[in-house]
């Protein structure tokens, strides 16, 4: 049964590892979506443009909301909470 089931099943070969690797891109952008690494470089970077003059105080807090924000998304999702 098992060569049967190889011949029957080697046409679905090609959709399989297409299947496999479209997985393998959705894992990597899932990661690096849900990666706080970029948001805290993000708020570095904007507390830096605060104290440099480059945007105003108004700005820097809505920013600073969106991010954090962002943070709290990530946490959630790694957490396990919906």
């Amino acid at each position: 049964m098992g060569l049967l089931e190889k011949l029957i099943t080697s046409p679905l070969l090609p959709v399989r590892a297409v299947l496999w690797a479209a997985q393998q891109v959705a894992d990597k952008a899932e990661a690096e979506y849900y990666d706080p690494a970029p948001v805290w470089a993000q708020l570095t970077e904007l507390e830096r443009q605060l104290v440099a003059g480059e945007i105003d105080e108004e700005t820097f807090e809505r920013e600073e909301d969106l991010l954090i924000d962002r943070l709290a998304e990530i946490d959630r999702y790694r957490s396990g909470e919906p």
